[in-house]
């Protein structure tokens, strides 16, 4: 018998609702007067929704201590549970903050963990009805304090291991973008500088709506895909065109070592991105894209063209409106550096290898810490799951 087998074999489950163990309130008297924040403040302020840490504040009064009671924050945005053991200040009445009524019956630790075992999508816009009427009344499961003390142990290990994986993630990114800029620098007088439109040639796709994509045909990129699914480089389409629609509307193709690069999007940060194709045939391209062809290594010119140097260059030539653009006249204007093929080749290598392991699903942290969340979510299950001898929640 596993040690979790024997943690959870023959204990007594005490079956109750959840708001005889659990305190609801809204942070009214929590909530931030002003709008003045800064990074140099030590008050976090939270607020509803996937921002959640909105600012930092320096306001004294009306702070919730929850370093001596944590709280969990619950907001009818996100349907979220988050575990709060920092004292805030609160921007939203949205927020709801649920306290344990007696940490000698049932942890709120143990509470908050059972909570993210419920289905999400249960919104109401009447936050205390939703209180009422979805949560107070639910049916939980009470095992022994010590059975409790022993599954919240067990499940802040994994969190932690978790957290430690994502902070590691986001000192590689950094790491990543700061050597993207160093490598690109090039101080010596002697590297050549170039207008990308003197050294190759920019070709722009042809219009074709999200309608006509279909499961398999001819490999095609949409300029959306370009922000969604595709990185530096590709040799796989994610959609795909008929062959008699790309005859008939005479669309236009990428090759073997073009570079993908969107010309529209929302902001002025979300243009110029590019992708190197390098799949065994042509991708068409959408009419929000350029497909660039040249001599240069065509992965050096992806990274390029996600650099700060690129987009410095580029941003004054993007028109700005509902949809941001640019056209083939303001990224020929762009500079790039020039090197030897081989040192082309030691930078693109260089960044390859900060790519698989910030970005890879498949090899590298974010593969990791997809790997940890699955296993946390696998246990958490398994140790909240009882009997529930015919109640029904």
């Amino acid at each position: 018998m596993s040690y979790l087998e024997k943690l959870l074999d023959n204990i007594h489950i005490e079956w109750g609702v959840l708001g005889d163990y659990a305190d609801y309130e809204q942070p009214t008297k929590y909530l931030v007067e002003s709008n003045n924040y800064n990074e140099k403040y030590n008050i976090p302020v939270l607020t509803a929704g996937k921002t959640f840490i909105l600012g930092y504040t320096d306001e004294k009064e009306g702070i919730y201590n929850a370093t001596q009671n944590p709280v969990i924050i619950f907001d009818d945005f996100t349907t979220a549970n988050k575990w709060v053991d920092f004292d805030f200040k609160a921007k939203s009445s949205a927020m709801k903050m649920i306290t344990s009524k007696d940490e000698s019956k049932a942890l709120l630790k143990y509470i908050y963990y059972w909570l993210n075992t419920l289905p999400s999508g249960l919104v109401n816009s009447d936050h205390k009805r939703q209180w009422i009427s979805n949560y107070s009344n639910k049916q939980i499961p009470i095992p022994p304090l010590k059975i409790q003390k022993e599954i919240v142990r067990i499940l802040d290990k994994f969190t932690e291991l978790t957290a430690e994986l994502t902070a590691e993630l986001t000192a590689r990114k950094n790491q990543y973008s700061f050597y993207k800029e160093q490598l690109f620098s090039f101080n010596e007088v002697e590297i050549v500088r170039e207008p990308l439109g003197v050294i190759g040639e920019f070709q722009r796709g042809k219009r074709f709506v999200k309608d006509d994509m279909i499961a398999e045909g001819v490999p095609c990129i949409h300029y959306g895909e370009m922000y969604t699914y595709f990185g530096t480089w590709a040799n796989k389409s994610k959609s795909f065109l008929s062959e008699e629609l790309v005859e008939n509307k005479n669309l236009r193709i990428a090759e073997y070592g073009d570079v993908v690069i969107v010309a529209a999007g929302e902001t002025i940060e979300d243009i110029g991105m590019g992708t190197a194709w390098l799949g065994n045939e042509g991708v068409v391209i959408h009419d929000a894209c350029f497909s660039y062809r040249s001599h240069l290594n065509p992965k050096y010119v992806a990274y390029f063209t996600r650099t700060k140097q690129f987009h410095d260059q580029i941003k004054k030539h993007i028109s700005s409106g509902k949809i941001s653009a640019i056209n083939a006249k303001g990224l020929e204007k762009a500079i790039i550096p020039v090197p030897s093929r081989e040192e082309q080749e030691r930078i693109v290598n260089i960044l390859d290898k900060f790519d698989i392991l910030t970005t890879s699903i498949s090899e590298g942290l974010p593969k990791e810490i997809d790997l940890r969340k699955k296993q946390y979510e696998y246990y958490r299950d398994l140790l909240l799951t009882f009997p529930k001898n015919n109640i029904e929640s």
